[in-house]
């Protein structure tokens, strides 16, 4: 089995910057997707960004050139640099684990960010 644990959320300013960290415990295959998704108030949760155990990533538009996915395999840990904010970013960021025979979610961590 395979558990999440989120850090890093919190309220910021528009056009700030916050980190985001998931690191996974349990048994974990090799070769696995590890990702960030957010939804916000009334709305259908998100792809925000995603990244293969190989470091291929892809990232929804409306977070490129802003937002900044990257692994450490070492320690099964994915992290999310977010930068210049913008109120819209506001949301639940849930950290996802993906492998053949498994998908995981973490228990969500809240971003705020203010005008």
């Amino acid at each position: 089995q395979v558990q999440l644990a989120e850090s890093g959320g919190g309220l910021v300013q528009a056009g700030g910057s916050l980190r985001l960290s998931c690191a996974a415990s349990g048994t974990i295959s090799r070769m696995n997707t590890m990702g960030w998704f957010r939804q916000a108030p009334g709305k259908q949760r998100e792809l925000v960004a995603v990244v293969t155990s190989g470091g291929m990533t892809n990232y929804a538009d409306s977070v490129k050139g802003r937002f900044a996915i990257s692994r450490d395999n070492a320690r099964n840990t994915v992290y999310l640099q977010m930068n210049s904010l913008k109120p819209e970013d506001t949301a639940v960021y849930y950290c996802k684990m993906q492998s053949l025979g498994y998908t995981t979610w973490g228990q969500g961590t809240q971003v705020t960010v203010s005008s």
